[in-house]
């Protein structure tokens, strides 16, 4: 799959800004959450979550990312103009880990592995059980009639 002439997409996505887009043509090999002390400081959160893809099932459709070298075995790709963490991927390996959160349609890849789970929060099996609000529940219409988003959406 290239840039050029990408196979017809199995799933698409990309950062915040827009600026840099991918396309998948095969089913990821595993969809995984990473508790790891890394994987929480490259996403900014308690966990990361990441769609396994054979290199040659994936392509960089818009921009290209910049990366950083996190470890001396592997890189994290990343959009330069809004900082959008979009990829784990070990130096010269055969596929690449996509955040699931950077597709177009997140609800599609679905974890069904834990790793790293030595520095997994306790709190993090709770979160289900934890009041909850819609965006538009949190800021109410009016709020929400202010908000211009400068995201680009889900498609192209």
């Amino acid at each position: 799959m290239t840039a050029e002439a990408p196979a017809k997409p199995v799933l698409t996505g990309g950062c915040q800004c827009g600026a840099v887009r991918f396309a998948v043509s095969a089913a990821p090999n595993r969809v995984s959450i990473c508790h790891c002390r890394m994987c929480q400081k490259a996403s900014g959160a308690p966990f990361a979550s990441f769609a396994d893809i054979n290199k040659e099932d994936f392509a960089w459709t818009r921009g290209k990312p910049a990366a950083f070298k996190s470890s001396s075995i592997a890189e994290r790709d990343f959009c330069a103009a809004c900082g959008t963490p979009l990829s784990f991927r070990r130096i010269d390996g055969p596929r690449i880990e996509i955040m699931t959160g950077a597709f177009d349609r997140p609800d599609r890849v679905i974890p069904t592995q834990q790793f790293g789970t030595e520095s997994r929060h306790g709190w993090v099996v709770g979160i289900a059980n934890l009041p909850s609000q819609t965006t538009m529940q949190n800021y109410g219409p009016d709020k929400m009639a202010t908000i211009v988003s400068h995201q680009h959406p889900d498609h192209d």
